[in-house]
């Protein structure tokens, strides 16, 4: 399968920026079959939080990144290039990465991704799967749960391998659920994080905040 991820200047999908990106393809045994990585220069300063998470500054950026204009094209080829040869993408809370690639590629005036893509989203299917188990759900704690090795988080490549891995491993975990054609399970995935989504705001507003909404939209928001 295909895998995917990117390290960003923020967490708001409207306006950061896009700071490294990785996509490739491991195969069953979640062995590296292909990478890409690429990494950029925002063109504006990289938050001092941003860089506490994924180690990436200003400095570098200046000194190894090229602009959005060269790195995005590639970025979305080397996706559509994993849907043409039939493979799912791997992405762990896809609606996060694939909404940020799509406002960059609309900054740009480029042609986003069209929506084709069938899409494995490893948070999405934790969620479902195992509903009730406490704790967050962060791509680090559930790599550990499902075993899989996570030395460097944060790094756009380690997390788009790890994102496929820890899919691989739910799906070893749970055949009987998971064991239908990948357009049924896209579709299942979608009105899973829908599910997800109505229950988090119905719970948020029970709790804390009676005006809490959360979108639903998955796998492009």
């Amino acid at each position: 399968m295909g895998v995917f991820d990117l390290e960003t200047t923020g967490i708001d999908t409207d306006i950061a920026r896009i700071v490294t990106a990785h996509v490739g393809l491991i195969d069953e045994t979640g062995a590296i079959v292909e990478r890409k990585e690429w990494i950029i220069d925002p063109g504006e300063p990289i938050p001092a939080g941003a860089t506490a998470v994924h180690g990436i500054d200003d400095a570098r950026v200046r000194r190894f990144g090229r602009s959005p204009a060269e790195v995005v094209p590639e970025i979305l080829d080397a996706i559509r290039s994993v849907t043409r040869r039939g493979f799912p993408l791997a992405i762990y809370n896809a609606p996060y990465d694939l909404t940020l690639l799509s406002r960059e590629a609309a900054r740009l005036g480029l042609e986003p991704l069209d929506g084709t893509q069938l899409i494995v989203d490893a948070l999405v299917l934790d969620r479902a799967l195992d509903k009730y188990r406490k704790g967050k759900r962060t791509l680090e704690l559930n790599a550990a749960f499902y075993g899989v090795p996570l030395e460097t988080a944060h790094d756009a490549g380690a997390d788009a391998i790890a994102a496929g891995r820890v899919a691989q491993a739910i799906a070893r975990r749970y055949p009987v659920e998971l064991g239908v054609e990948m357009d049924r399970l896209h579709a299942m995935q979608a009105e899973w994080c829908r599910i997800q989504a109505a229950d988090f705001q119905e719970y948020m507003r029970r709790t804390r905040d009676p005006d809490f909404t959360a979108d639903g939209a998955w796998p492009l928001r």
